[in-house]
């Protein structure tokens, strides 16, 4: 067995491969960039070393750097991750001829599998079910566009050496082609150094399943059975699970040999993923196989107790495989969600900045149920615009689907960041809506329940009965506190109404509060003239400055998120989120006459949605300018984005050129 490795990766998956590393007395070496000099990897790591600045392109993705970083510190073998170099031939065989061990598969398995053209030549010679495309690569647009035609629209453009829905664009007709493909391919070039795109036939309302495989060097490859990862966005997994709701034991056990199949033909050896995708009527075919370790891996260790970073580093070690096809079971599900650093009520736009408050939920194993957090940040980290906005995966484990499901229910609640924009509350949205809770559910999923964006939810049922009353237990606690110091004001003791009222913007209610011993709060809410509707019994042990309200309501156990806004609260529970605000019915009579702030019309400008960089511009000061029409592309965390005019006018000034940075809401063009 290895003494060390040498990770060629950053963030939670290095945090994650480090972790099983040192169980197996194995030590580790980091690398860093100037971003991440201050990183949870380096800290956690044995040795770390520097290797350039913070573009990937000098750094992670320097294959001489991260080779001279071996030599240095002697490691025996490195594991690349996800990402990055972890599919790159050229890296593979440059550690070979260094006589290290590359913990993943051999150099003809990533050249063939991991070019998406080429995987998809191999996959149809060995009888593998494909998706009917053009395999070749494309030269230019016009070839693109005549191409699409012919295999007939929708179609998918993807880059060849692609991954994480980067460099992929769906067209539905010649505009979207000619939109995308140079899109698709300027991002290809820019996250992967290889611009080549191929056009495929796009299956509308498909699931994404994927089978995860094992091969050792000894010929024995076995399969680990599947995940669902149709939750994307922008063609980016979101939430997945193990198993599928929608598989049954035919398919999958179908599935799975053909999987088996193809790793075999490409003599596989290490964790390798083979991805599917599945029609309504349970047809599938092959999209493409991941050489690597994957994102989503731990819902799959989950359900089967393999660890399947410890199985990449004994394999890569000369190990056989100690299991066999018929030790391998579904124990249970699991899910796993991915906590971005974006708004999601700003179009997702990336979020950078420093992690003020980083709380997750705890870890571990309750009751039969398991919450795991893998994460490459510590409260006070900073979110860099050079890599992806991940803060973490959240993945719970449940005896059934349904316990999984409230299980991340319950830790989305209890997870806290502060200092950036995050997308708990469209992952809360997303683990309370009732498609997903059924499991009747496509990759056009979020497409088509958030046509318009995420806009939050709606604040009602028993989320807003739970609301009201944590809303009015966290402003009794905070007045009890301020009694306690206020002590006696001439010679009176200080009190406070009973009678209050809870305000979420326009939604007000009355309420009534009454206190008992052992932490109680009986919150009876009632109408203007006293007539009970609702009454709930708090009990909690919540104190001022606690980032999350736990306690019970009537018997239940609950989570709130809470932040302090000026007077009141901002709270979040099951995907709601609103701002709180607790009066007497004197306080309330005057706010109701407060003026209302009008917000700066800003329509003249085009903002700058997120931290990015400028690639391009596609009008110039004189020009008329239509609503809609593409103005420039602004690239931010590895996405290229296109901004259009929201307005028609002419463009009176341009504050920004291609090459410039840019922060949110920057005024990139003024118009008449």
């Amino acid at each position: 067995m290895f003494k060390k490795i040498l990770i060629a990766n950053r963030g939670e998956i290095a945090c994650r491969i480090i972790k099983t590393a040192r169980r197996m007395g194995i030590k580790t070496v980091a690398v860093y960039s100037d971003a991440d000099r201050n990183a949870l990897h380096v800290e956690m790591a044995d040795e770390a070393l520097h290797i350039g600045p913070a573009p990937a392109t000098r750094s992670y993705l320097a294959i001489e750097k991260i080779l001279n970083a071996v030599k240095k510190s002697g490691a025996q073998a490195v594991h690349p991750g996800y990402g990055f170099l972890s599919e790159n031939a050229a890296f593979a065989q440059a550690l070979a001829e260094a006589k290290v061990v590359f913990i993943g598969p051999g150099v003809h398995a990533i050249e063939v599998m991991g070019d998406k053209i080429a995987s998809k030549k191999f996959a149809e010679a060995a009888k593998v079910s494909t998706v009917p495309g053009h395999p070749g690569v494309i030269a230019n647009t016009d070839e693109a566009v005549k191409i699409a035609a012919r295999i007939g629209y929708p179609v998918m453009m993807k880059a060849s050496a692609g991954g994480g829905g980067k460099g992929m664009r769906v067209a539905h007709n010649e505009t979207g082609v000619r939109e995308g493909f140079e899109a698709a391919m300027s991002e290809a070039r820019s996250s992967f150094g290889d611009d080549r795109v191929f056009i495929e036939k796009f299956i509308e309302n498909p699931r994404h399943i994927e089978i995860q495989v094992l091969a050792d060097g000894h010929g024995n490859v076995i399969h680990l059975c599947e995940r669902e990862c149709s939750i994307q966005r922008r063609n980016q997994k979101v939430l997945e699970e193990a198993p599928s709701s929608f598989l049954d034991a035919e398919t999958r056990a179908a599935m799975g040999a053909q999987a088996v199949a193809l790793a075999k033909a490409v003599d596989y050896r290490s964790a390798g993923t083979v991805e599917f995708i599945v029609d309504d009527r349970k047809n599938f075919y092959f999209l493409e196989m991941n050489t690597r370790l994957q994102v989503e891996h731990p819902v799959s260790e989950l359900i089967t107790g393999i660890d399947l970073v410890e199985q990449m580093i004994r394999i890569a070690a000369g190990e056989k495989l100690k299991y066999g096809q018929d030790d391998i079971s579904i124990g249970g599900w699991a899910l796993e969600a991915r906590v971005y650093a974006e708004d999601p009520y700003r179009n997702f736009l990336p979020s950078i900045g420093r992690l003020v408050r980083y709380r997750p939920p705890r870890e571990g194993t309750r009751d039969g149920r398991t919450i795991r957090i893998d994460t490459g940040v510590v409260e006070g980290s900073e979110i860099s615009v050079h890599y992806d906005p991940m803060i973490a995966k959240l993945i719970t484990h449940g005896p059934d689907r349904a316990a999984a499901l409230e299980e991340m229910g319950d830790a989305l609640d209890q997870f806290t960041i502060e200092g950036i924009e995050h997308n708990i509350p469209f992952l809360s949205a997303l683990n309370e809506h009732p498609r997903w809770r059924a499991g009747d559910i496509t990759t056009g999923f979020i497409a088509q329940e958030y046509a318009g964006g995420f806009n939050g939810v709606a604040l009602a049922g028993g989320a807003r009965d739970v609301l009201v009353g944590v809303a009015a237990a966290i402003d009794h606690v905070e007045n009890e506190r301020k009694r306690l110091i206020s002590g006696q004001i001439e010679g009176r003791n200080v009190t406070f109404a009973s009678d209050r009222v809870v305000s979420f913007g326009d939604d007000h209610q009355f309420i009534k509060l009454s206190h008992e011993e052992g932490k109680l709060l009986h919150v009876a809410q009632v109408t203007a003239r006293g007539k009970v509707l609702a009454e709930s019994v708090l009990r909690s042990d919540w104190t001022p400055g606690q980032p999350v309200w736990r306690g019970e309501i009537n018997g239940r156990p609950v989570a709130v998120q809470m932040r302090k806004i000026e007077n009141g609260a901002r709270l979040l529970h099951r995907g709601v989120s609103v701002d709180s605000y607790v009066y007497t019915r004197r306080e309330f009579e005057l706010a109701a006459l407060m003026p209302v702030k009008e917000p700066p019309d800003t329509s003249r400008f085009l903002l700058c949605p997120m931290p990015g960089l400028m690639v391009s511009l596609a009008a110039e000061v004189g020009d008329t300018v239509e609503p809609g029409q593409i103005l420039c592309v602004v690239e931010a965390m590895k996405m290229e984005n296109i901004l259009r005019a929201g307005r028609g006018g002419r463009i009176v000034a341009i504050h920004f050129a291609p090459g410039d940075t840019m922060a949110v809401d920057d005024v990139i063009m003024e118009f008449a």
